[in-house]
């Protein structure tokens, strides 16, 4: 297709005037007479227009875009590397603008108009004529506007560069890749053109200007001269949707690579079929290539100094982000500047798009260099290659990350055969931010409780599933609990790797080598591999939790299915190789505190039941970490408080002795403050993406620690903690890697060049290439001496004209050799190259190119030469963070207000939970002392479940969580906002708080609360804590009492747990008030009953509130007054006529029903009659020494029944 270039308006206007046929003789001969003596006025001297005959093709030779010239030479050398690919030979601005004033006149306007590329390669219309414009007046000229560029006092004028609103680039490299040479021949015949026309009189220039014009521009250009812009957009759509109709047919009906249309079951989104007749360009070849295999991804292409997106990617860009489309290369497509990918890239995340980047993979001049030393035929296009693919859930880029939290993308492997089934899990999650990875497998119950609180704890932003394997009710759990994942289905065993396929692909991978990440291959035939034992497993460089893996299939599955994605996305070997993998356990019986997905969410630990925000969260209240990777530690202590008496008191310890240093405090804010995210950046290093600039900041971030640990090591000598003298004794010793970089490269220089040049005698091969560049520069230098000499003048030197650097500029009264070629000229000096300068040259171009590349080689050695010390660094940015982590408990432990008071650990014995003056924590400190603290006594000597009643709206919610709250504080190792606490540590919390329901389940109210419940009564244990809020609120009256009171009395008598059980049932305080395990008490109000108003004390008082006060609720929620009394009168008649009581209670015995039951209970377990205990899955009951002590239990509340 032509390329056609916008013109100014004065110039269309007289294209328009010159093409235009009129019928009137005067119109013509005035139009003639103006042009003529235009042309007389203007035209060159006889001497001038000989010497642009000479000339005529240099001068045609212009460049495409205007060219500043640049102080620094090697600076101009490498700019060449990023000029538009062809083969034509390119004069400077200079000197067409010192040829003469007609010649100055039509550069400007060359360079004011832009170059519209339509396609790399097309047949019919592939035709690049350049058009001079007509002459214009010294006041036209004025017109221009224009920048001033000056080289020296007589250089000339540059025009500014304008875009027009329908323009988006100017040509770019890419533009004349694949058909330069057919450019050149054009160029070639427009220089005969314009020879032979210069010989010609006056009156044959004006005829053949006015002929020539029309045939180079073409009838479609004149045509289209006078449409309007929105005619040109309907046209150009037009001819573009015939022209590509057949050459894209495969567009229209997108299959996969497989051949299986969009919306059938086996469609793979991510790859598309190109139909074998297809031809393309070597460029066009080459983005589809790519784009075949990511067709569900947008693809950055880089194409010069932009980032282009073609076809349906262009529409994304246009439809979404108002990017200006255009048609280009035969593809619709968009364009943004690579210096903004970053912001780009990240709002088409933000969108849920994932992103490819694709990069050059070299310059020009490396191109060119690369096809002169191959003998192959290879197509004449710059190398690209796929160098990243960013999603959501796998950002590795800081300044992509928005977030200061770990992002996760997780695998998961269930294997559930039928519904009935118990599934079973191999899970693997990463933080690719950081590279670090943990696994898990267990078999779960039907209710998946620790899936759910696996999710609820991570909350991946991105899954990764086998396709088909995946249960519906797994699903439904990642929907419920997960805002909007991305959902990745991989091919089972082709994709989603097996267990045997997993352990292959990693041994055969090496990512766990000992050898140099850029050693070559060729030593595993030489037999210079790393010892692997039977099973290829290396104990000395495999992380322990691989070979863990190795016995748990479905575990080592979820790794294969992750290391394939990561793999499709060219981050496995970077992540992979850190070796940084754990053991991950959900919920961890031994050794911490479990809450499960349920608990998580009832007491707003980490997102508030509002509006899915930290605000007013438990994380939000305690979480004062001032560093990234402190703040992403606190949360996974956070999920898993601790358990063992000791390790809480060492923590308590440890806040105790840092509240007592505030001096210790401040200089570890005064550093770590505004610390980078050294976890994260250290993992770049590793991976060897990390910018020049950011190497240095954790260069400098590690001086900082190592002189700030220093300082604070002098407090620690006090201190009699010893969980902070360990952390110190611990901190590993970096002064020997820190004192190498400091003497391997000048810091300042390198934070200045953006490069890390090592200081001489570091790096050999850096020192070679500088000796040679040494020597080009003096070979320069004596040619110039000798150009001097032999020209006999002092006023030679060297000029650096845009990219025409090394100029030789001599004074216009010396005649030079015939063999040098002019570059410029002003009115006092030419400026030339000569066979001898153009080969030094070309010496130094090569030469700092490969200084260029080995300034990259160095740059990626010092990356590893830093990463072989990966562990010390790492293990002082964990230390770091567990310091961190202690203040933050230590400063929440003096925010909380007063009282506040360090929880007492109690080791054996029965459970026990005992606090004086509660507050709620979350409560902030300037309106504690307008919330009512409430005491709590719970097991010891007292019972071990408050039956708690009150009106609606009396604070039996908040005095249920701010229990629960305060445990999970003080098994944290944090103070607690009580006068006094005293506890046994508990194993589990479980809550029953709130009405929802589970519509993507298909379960009601009333369904949640019995699963909830359910699950307590299997695995509730006596150091279990339990909370359930209005249990049978959601059936009928009678049903909903009935299960309340059994499990109430479950609870007390066979489980023996502590807990708080709310409740609205009046009677069942009636039931329970001579159980000696439960304890009856209401939050006290005020009523009156004229006014229908109730005045809520927020106080816990012993005994049983008379009524709910559900009618003085209505009455203040504004129910009408008549529909409010109405009601009393039908709750009153409902009182006096229920049977509710008498069903329960007739049985003909004064022995109550629980305690015929329980007697029943002990008959069987005697006759070994049992056939399923409801607390068949809690760990107390595991043993014949467990259940021996329930039933002793049992036995108990019998005897206490009777009495009774």
């Amino acid at each position: 297709m032509p390329i056609i270039r916008k013109e100014n308006k004065g110039q269309s206007k007289m294209d328009s005037v010159q093409n235009k046929k009129t019928g009137k003789n005067s119109t013509q001969a005035a139009t003639q007479s103006t042009l003529l003596s235009f042309l007389k006025k203007e035209l060159p001297t006889p001497t001038a227009e000989a010497s642009n005959k000479k000339k005529g093709s240099e001068k045609l030779e212009l460049p495409l875009t205007p060219v500043t010239p640049k102080t620094q030479r090697e600076k101009s050398i490498q700019n060449i590397d990023d000029e538009p690919e062809n083969n034509v030979e390119t004069t400077s601005v200079a000197e067409a603008t010192e040829e003469s004033t007609l010649g100055r006149n039509i550069l400007r306007r060359r360079v004011k108009r832009k170059i519209y590329v339509s396609s790399d390669e097309d047949d019919s219309d592939n035709k690049l004529d350049i058009v001079d414009p007509p002459k214009k007046s010294h006041v036209q000229k004025n017109s221009i506007q224009r920048k001033k560029v000056k080289n020296d006092d007589n250089d000339e004028y540059v025009d500014n560069f304008e875009q027009n609103e329908s323009d988006n680039f100017v040509a770019s490299e890419e533009d004349m890749e694949d058909n330069s040479a057919g450019i050149s021949k054009r160029f070639s015949r427009k220089s005969q053109n314009e020879n032979f026309a210069s010989t010609k009189t006056v009156q044959d220039k004006l005829k053949a200007f006015s002929s020539n014009s029309s045939v180079r521009r073409g009838s479609s250009f004149s045509s289209s001269v006078h449409m309007t812009n929105t005619e040109k957009k309907k046209q150009r759509a037009v001819d573009f949707k015939t022209k590509n109709e057949e050459r894209y047919s495969w567009l229209q009906n997108v299959c996969d690579a497989d051949g299986n249309p969009e919306g059938s079951p086996n469609y793979d989104p991510r790859t598309l079929y190109i139909s074998e007749s297809a031809k393309f360009t070597p460029f066009e070849k080459q983005y589809w290539e790519i784009k075949s295999n990511h067709w569900d991804t947008v693809v950055f292409f880089k194409k010069g100094k932009f980032y282009e997106l073609y076809e349906r990617d262009a529409d994304i860009g246009h439809k979404e982000f108002d990017l200006k489309l255009t048609d280009r290369v035969n593809m619709r497509m968009v364009g943004v500047p690579e210096s903004s990918f970053e912001h780009w890239a990240a709002q088409f995340i933000a969108k849920g798009h994932k992103v490819a980047r694709v990069d050059q993979m070299e310059t020009a001049l490396g191109k060119e260099m690369r096809e002169k030393a191959s003998n192959k035929k290879e197509e004449k296009v710059i190398r690209r290659q796929l160098t990243s693919i960013l999603t959501a859930g796998t950002i590795v880029d800081g300044g992509l990350l928005t977030d200061e939290m770990s992002t996760y993308c997780m695998s998961i492997k269930e294997h559930c055969p039928t519904e009935i089934d118990l599934p079973a899990y191999g899970i693997c999650f990463v933080d690719t931010a950081t590279g670090e990875f943990n696994l898990a497998s267990f078999v779960d119950d039907i209710d998946r409780t620790k899936f759910e609180t696996l999710i609820m704890q991570v909350k991946p932003k991105e899954i990764v599933y086998e396709k088909g394997m995946l249960n519906k009710r797994s699903q439904r759990i990642l929907k419920t609990c997960i805002n909007s994942p991305i959902w990745t289905g991989l091919i089972p065993e082709r994709e989603f790797w097996d267990a045997d396929a997993t352990w292959s692909e990693i041994r055969f991978s090496r990512y766990f080598s000992n050898k140099p990440k850029n050693s070559s291959e060729q030593d595993d035939i030489n037999g210079e591999t790393i010892e692997d034992d039977d099973n290829g497993c290396n104990s000395e460089t495999w992380p322990e939790a691989i070979k863990v893996s190795q016995n748990k299939p479905l575990m080592l599955s979820a790794l294969g299915g992750l290391i394939w994605y990561l793999r499709s996305l060219k981050l496995d070997e970077e992540l992979v190789s850190l070796r940084n993998f754990r053991l991950y356990d959900p919920i961890c019986h031994s050794a911490s505190l479990i809450l499960d997905g349920q608990t998580l969410a009832n007491l707003e630990i980490f997102e508030n039941n509002l509006d899915g925000s930290d605000q007013g969260t438990v994380f939000k209240l305690l979480n004062h970490c001032v560093t990234p990777f402190g703040k992403r530690t606190f949360k996974q202590w956070l999920c898993h408080p601790l358990r063992n008496v000791d390790d809480i008191n060492e923590r308590l310890n440890a806040v105790e002795e840092l509240n007592k240093h505030p001096g210790f405090r401040e200089l570890f804010d005064e550093t770590f403050l505004h610390f980078p995210d050294l976890e994260r950046l250290i993992s770049r290093i590793h991976a060897g993406t990390c910018r020049v600039k950011d190497f240095l900041l954790v260069l400098n971030a590690f001086e900082k620690l190592k002189t700030a640990v220093e300082k604070l090591g002098e407090y620690a000598k006090t201190f009699y903690s010893d969980k902070l003298l360990g952390l110190f004794k611990n901190m590993p010793d970096l002064s020997p890697m820190l004192s190498y970089f400091k003497e391997a490269f000048d810091h300042d220089q390198a934070e200045k060049e953006g490069e890390l040049l090592p200081y001489p005698g570091i790096e050999e091969d850096y020192d070679a290439i500088n000796q040679k560049l040494c020597a080009v520069e003096k070979q320069l230098d004596d040619h110039l001496k000798e150009t001097k000499k032999s020209l006999k003048s002092n006023k030679i030197v060297y000029k650096d004209i845009g990219k025409e650097i090394y100029q030789l500029e001599v004074p216009n009264t010396i005649k030079v050799p015939n063999d040098w070629k002019k570059l410029s000229r002003t009115q006092k000096v030419n400026r030339y190259w000569n066979p001898t300068l153009q080969k030094l040259i070309r010496d130094l171009q090569e030469s700092l190119e490969t200084k260029s590349n080995t300034l990259k080689s160095l740059q990626g050695r010092f990356y590893e030469k830093f990463d072989d010390n990966y562990q010390k660094w790492f293990s002082a940015v964990k230390i770091i963070a567990e310091i961190d982590c202690l203040l933050s408990l230590a400063t929440s432990s003096t925010a909380l207000g007063e009282p506040t008071c360090r929880p007492q650990f109690l080791q054996d014995g029965p459970s026990v939970l005992e606090f004086e003056e509660l507050r709620h924590p979350c409560v902030t400190p300037s309106v504690a002392t307008n919330f009512i603290p409430n005491d709590t006594f719970l097991g010891g000597d007292n019972q071990n479940i408050i039956l708690l009643t009150g009106p609606n709206m009396g604070g039996k919610s908040t005095f249920l969580r701010q229990n629960c709250v305060a445990i999970i504080m003080a098994q944290l190792g944090c103070y607690v906002p009580a006068r006094k606490c005293r506890l046994t540590p508990f194993d589990r919390i479980y809550t029953r708080i709130g009405a929802n329901d589970n519509i993507l389940a298909g379960q009601s109210t009333f369904m949640v609360e019995l699963n909830e419940t359910s699950k307590i009564l299997h695995e509730a244990t006596p150091r279990s804590m339990v909370i359930l809020d209005e249990l049978g609120r959601g059936t009928s009256t009678f049903d909903g009492y009935a299960i309340a009171y059994s499990v109430l009395h479950y609870l007390a008598t066979h489980i023996g747990c502590l807990g708080l059980f709310s409740t609205h049932y009046g009677m069942l305080t009636q039931e329970f008030d001579k159980n000696p395990n439960v304890a009856l008490k209401h939050m006290s109000c005020q009523v009156d009953q004229h006014k229908k108003e109730v005045t809520f004390l927020y106080k816990l008082v012993p005994g049983v509130c008379p009524k709910s006060y559900g009618m003085n609720v209505a009455n203040m929620a504004g129910v009408p007054r008549e529909i409010v009394d109405r009601a009393e009168v039908v709750a009153a008649e409902f009182e006096q006529t229920s049977r509710l009581h008498d069903t329960l209670t007739a049985n003909g015995s004064n022995v109550a029903i629980t305690t015929q039951c329980d007697f029943v209970y002990m008959l069987k377990s005697a006759s070994k009659k049992i056939d399923d205990d409801v607390g068949d899955r809690a760990l107390d009951n595991q043993t014949e020494h467990g259940k021996e002590k329930r039933q002793t239990r049992v036995l108990k509340a019998i005897i206490s029944g009777i009495r009774n």
